[in-house]
């Protein structure tokens, strides 16, 4: 079966990464390259890490920036990472503040010269605290809109990190896509109570599929290697997984971090406050994230269905709900 990838108008999608190339020029232009660290909590093969690591290496290679990054950093040391990043004169600090929201954004008032850019599910704080949300809740919701035209056995499942608000937002507009064309099916779902846990996310995707699931949406990795060993169908996200399960997952809701990346490189580089949400810039309509999808799983009319959607939320004429509650 050929595969085709979806391309969006305004940036390249491939493995997660929507680059939007042309915004790059004013940057690259800058003196010299911008000192950035990145502060990882996962490993850097973890999903939603590697994303924001993608980016951060071409940054690199293109002269934009210098990088130096940590992985696995710890809830009790991600303050001190931040402390010392900031002490060796990096001006840009990108990564996650979802278990030390708190602690990080007392480092960031004690680094009033620094601009932190975090993955948070709060607001932005003071001139020099930026947050963004991971939102391919867009390509969810697509994807739920083929899954829910190809279920047999009415029953679909979700596989979650923790019910933060992003975490449930994408779950929820899967469910949602699903419910769209499909109102009588089942969704199950499922927290792993971590970020990076593979193994679990697995028993908890052959869980589901013990509880009738047969396809299963994996907002965590592993989830798919349960798919895959019961012979289902799989729904991959931030990341295309279909070249690492090519007979598995069909569809992947993707999301770039290089559009936010560059925001935020050109308001340190312009002397402006990096104290904003940048959330926006990782959106379907920005060219920040989109829908990758297998041609010919799902039934034809499902897939003109939901490109019309596609085409509805590029253009701004639909918005995919945004239901940060926790899904029962």
């Amino acid at each position: 079966m050929t595969k085709d990838i979806l391309i969006s108008r305004r940036g390249v999608i491939a493995s997660g990464i929507a680059l939007g190339l042309s915004t790059l020029a004013p940057i690259a232009r800058a003196a010299a390259p911008l000192k950035v660290a990145g502060i990882h909590a996962s490993p850097v093969e973890n999903a939603w890490n590697s994303c924001l690591h993608a980016a951060l290496q071409a940054a690199a290679k293109q002269g934009v920036i210098e990088y130096v990054f940590s992985e696995g950093v710890s809830g009790t040391d991600y303050p001190r990472a931040m402390r010392e990043y900031a002490e060796q004169g990096n001006k840009l600090i990108i990564g996650e503040s979802y278990a030390v929201e708190k602690e990080a954004r007392q480092v960031a008032a004690d680094y009033p010269d620094t601009a932190f850019v975090l993955g948070s599910s709060g607001n932005e704080e003071g001139s020099n605290f930026g947050v963004f949300g991971t939102w391919n809740h867009d390509g969810a919701y697509l994807a739920g809109m083929l899954a829910g035209k190809m279920t047999k056995s009415n029953v679909i499942g979700s596989v979650g990190a923790i019910p933060i608000p992003e975490v449930n937002m994408l779950i929820n507009a899967f469910a949602e896509g699903v419910k769209a064309v499909n109102p009588n099916a089942k969704h199950l779902v499922s927290f792993i109570g971590t970020f990076f846990d593979p193994p679990k996310a697995r028993e908890a995707g052959l869980a589901q599929i013990d509880a009738g699931a047969d396809i299963l949406f994996g907002e965590r990795i592993g989830t798919a290697d349960a798919a895959k060993e019961r012979g289902i169908k799989a729904v991959g996200s931030l990341i295309d997984y279909t070249p690492r399960y090519p007979d598995t997952v069909f569809a992947n809701a993707l999301w770039g971090f290089r559009p936010i990346l560059d925001a935020a490189i050109a308001d340190v580089q312009a002397g402006k406050p990096v104290g904003k949400n940048y959330t926006a810039f990782g959106l379907m309509k920005e060219g920040g994230s989109d829908i990758v999808y297998v041609k010919g799983v799902a039934p034809a009319d499902a897939e003109v269905a939901m490109e019309k959607v596609r085409a509805d939320i590029k253009s701004g004429a639909f918005e995919v709900p945004r239901n940060m509650e926790e899904p029962k």
